[in-house]
């Protein structure tokens, strides 16, 4: 058994979001979204995905896809692009016993450890304070994650705790990445940049 869930060649066609919410009135309020109605959100989020996602690619979803009644989360999850892999979040758990949502996925995890390329990542819906391989350097094992929808400006409750990241994680979710999914290749430059930076402080 491989010690990986998942292995990619490379980062073409792969994707990760967190916390997109469909369905959720109260989530623009509570995060400030832009959008005057829960419908003008919802459709929002599904063009911009669709802009961005080819049916053949991969996303991992990590974790609260939506909320609200399931027959209408499962029609909107239905119109969005790709092969979807879940990594169940807490507002998830309602729903993973209803057939119609769950076979929409590729398939749902908990948590995963994958391979891409040489960069191995953790995904949690949740971040770590500390993970196997963080301490790598340049080569040091990421970790995905949402929960938290940090925002540039955000005042939440975990925006403290945030600070005290490794440049080797980051935040995936909608608010976080102007309401879209986030290619490979950008994660791989905003680590790179978060990890340069790091770099530059510790000279100083």
């Amino acid at each position: 058994m491989s010690k990986y869930h998942y292995t990619f060649a490379n980062g073409n066609g792969l994707w990760v979001t967190s916390d997109i919410h469909l369905g959720h009135k109260n989530i623009i309020k509570y995060c400030s979204r832009p959008f005057q109605t829960v419908d003008e959100m919802d459709e929002q989020i599904i063009k911009n995905w669709n802009e961005v996602v080819k049916k053949n690619d991969t996303v991992f979803i990590i974790g609260d896809v939506g909320f609200g009644n399931v027959d209408k989360l499962c029609e909107k999850i239905k119109r969005l692009n790709g092969k979807k892999i879940l990594i169940v979040g807490n507002h998830d758990r309602d729903y993973l016993a209803n057939e119609t949502f769950t076979s929409l996925f590729e398939a749902i995890h908990e948590q995963v450890y994958i391979k891409v390329g040489d960069n191995k990542i953790y995904i949690n819906h949740f971040p770590f304070t500390c993970f196997d391989g963080s301490y790598g350097g340049l080569s040091a094992t990421w970790q995905l994650f949402g929960h938290c929808h940090s925002f540039p400006g955000s005042l939440g409750m975990d925006m403290d705790r945030l600070g005290h990241l490794f440049p080797t994680q980051y935040d995936v979710g909608m608010d976080n990445n102007h309401y879209m999914p986030v290619s490979f290749e950008r994660i791989q430059e905003i680590i790179s940049e978060q990890q340069q930076s790091l770099n530059l402080i510790r000279k100083c």
